[in-house]
């Protein structure tokens, strides 16, 4: 069993940048890949980056390639999704989460966090 609890949203214009992260309990967050999602009002939830837990591998979306960084500390049982170059598209609801296979799909991870709120202003 994971639970996981996100922080680090906020207000911030177009261009600014905001660090989440993902804290997670459980003994066995190291073994876990751990994955961000996005949702939009109106719109489906997104797969934004995810990071495997042995080689700590990253994957990102096309959109955020260059801009998001995804990494982890299993030593504090963390992961964070620094973001730079924000743009007002990037306003959404964030989402970490759990599972074990690095994959953009939200049905194949097992654990999720409530969400924080990042609103980038133009």
């Amino acid at each position: 069993q994971v639970q996981l609890v996100e922080s680090g949203g906020g207000l911030v214009q177009a261009g600014g940048s905001l660090r989440l992260s993902c804290a997670a309990s459980g003994r066995t967050f190291s073994s876990y890949t751990m994955g961000w999602f996005r949702q939009a009002p109106g719109k489906e939830r997104e797969f934004v980056a995810a990071i495997e837990w042995n080689r700590g591998s990253t994957y990102y979306a096309n959109f955020v390639k260059g801009r998001f960084t995804c990494s982890r500390d299993n030593a504090k049982n963390t992961v964070y999704l620094q973001m730079n170059s924000l743009k007002p598209e990037d306003t959404a609801v964030y989402y970490c989460a759990a599972g074990w296979v690095a994959t953009t799909k939200s049905t194949t991870y097992d654990y999720w966090g409530r969400g924080t709120q990042v609103t980038v202003s133009s």
